[in-house]
């Protein structure tokens, strides 16, 4: 029996433990959106982000609420381009300021040397995305876990036609 109840007992509290690490504190979320306001060029109230996991990686798109808002797809563009130009040189200072040394996957990230991990840019017709991908399996479990945590800390919005923009999560 007492055997029984100590399984219980480690299921429940690593199940709770799963449980409150999934939840965002609303003041960590009003934090990052507050640090990140301050960092990022373009305006959070009118623009929506996606943290899209795949096989190999994932898929962040920013792209502005209203599609005739051309000065906020120019921010988008401006600000993804580059960072995934500092990503590629292993900087992830950005990240750091917004959400701290501790998220989740990123001291993983930080040990990838040039090329293993790819960091594709790309424009859209309503903001950008970057695509990460890598072939080695530590740095898809980090950026794994990093998407993850982006999802919690910003909210992970739904954006109308999402998918259009890259065939399958297999990408």
């Amino acid at each position: 029996m007492k055997k029984y109840q100590l399984i219980l007992t480690g299921f429940l509290f690593f199940s709770a433990t799963a449980w409150a690490l999934e939840q965002a504190h609303p003041e960590n979320i009003n934090e990052v959106h507050q640090r990140m306001q301050q960092l990022v060029p373009f305006s959070l109230n009118k623009t929506l982000e996606t943290f899209t996991k795949t096989v190999h990686g994932g898929i962040q798109h920013i792209v502005a609420k209203s599609a005739d808002d051309t000065k906020q797809i120019q921010l988008i563009q401006a600000h993804l381009q580059k960072l995934a130009n500092e990503f590629a040189k292993g900087d992830f200072s950005m990240t750091e300021r917004i959400h701290g040394s501790e998220m989740p996957g990123l001291t993983v990230l930080k040990t990838a040397k040039t090329d293993d991990i790819k960091f594709e840019y790309k424009a859209l017709p309503n903001g950008a995305q970057i695509h990460y991908s890598t072939e080695y399996p530590q740095f898809v479990q980090a950026l794994h876990q990093w998407f993850d945590a982006q999802k919690i800390e910003h909210g992970n919005e739904e954006i109308p036609e999402h998918n259009q923009h890259h065939s399958t999560p297999a990408e």
